[in-house]
């Protein structure tokens, strides 16, 4: 049975709300879940005492999803990144990663090809 980590869109139009479940692969978004590891709020909450950034509000049990991560379940892109914010794995992309790409090598041109000398 392959187990999926991801979300489950809840709340109203435009004001989603997410629960992040642990559910079969193979089923529905919004289907009866194995288990309810945690809920994700996108829209920003105003800072605490009005100091800082807003913030979006993460909610998870650690504990579960070890285990759930440990036993094998594959983490959505989204959920993969919640849960490389949260600590529990690592990031699939970064900033730094993009930089240190090499640069495509780039074509030689088509007149060399034709200036080249033909053996016979």
């Amino acid at each position: 049975m392959a187990v999926k980590i991801r979300l489950a869109r809840f709340g109203k139009t435009n004001a989603p709300f997410y629960n992040i479940v642990v559910a079969n692969a193979r089923t529905a978004r919004n289907s009866k879940p194995l288990e309810v590891l945690g809920t994700y709020d996108p829209i920003p909450k105003p800072p605490p005492f009005g100091q800082g950034k807003p913030f979006k509000d993460i909610k998870l049990d650690t504990v579960r999803a070890k285990y759930w991560l440990g036993v094998g379940a594959q983490p959505s892109d989204p959920v993969w990144r919640l849960l490389a914010m949260v600590g529990l794995i690592e990031p699939k992309y970064s900033i730094i990663q993009a930089r240190q790409q090499k640069p495509k090598p780039t074509l030689t041109s088509p007149r060399s090809a034709e200036t080249a000398p033909i053996s016979a």
